[in-house]
């Protein structure tokens, strides 16, 4: 049985992502012996950022969120991930 390395210590998600983006797992895991896992709560990770929206688009997008009763970001989010994931669909 091949030595495993071990995996450091992360001082935050972006230190992990870039370690992971560089490092061959098979080196730190045993997948042959790895079991599946189910966090049914966790939230992904989120970043704040400025957007500037044309006063009329913004308005526009409070109207909707109205409509369908749900928070105006939160709309906003949903309509970029449907329009990401149709993008990505297409691509493909």
């Amino acid at each position: 049985m091949k030595k495993l390395k071990r995996i450091p210590k992360f001082k935050t998600e972006e230190e992990e992502r870039e370690f992971w983006s560089k490092n061959d797992s098979t080196e730190y895991l045993d997948w042959k012996t790895s079991k599946s896992v189910s966090f049914p709560n966790l939230k992904p990770s989120t970043k704040t950022i400025s957007l500037r929206l044309p006063e009329f688009l913004l308005n526009d997008i409070k109207i909707i969120a109205n409509k369908r009763d749900v928070p105006y970001q939160s709309l906003i989010k949903i309509i970029l991930k449907e329009r990401i994931d149709s993008e990505l669909r297409h691509s493909a």
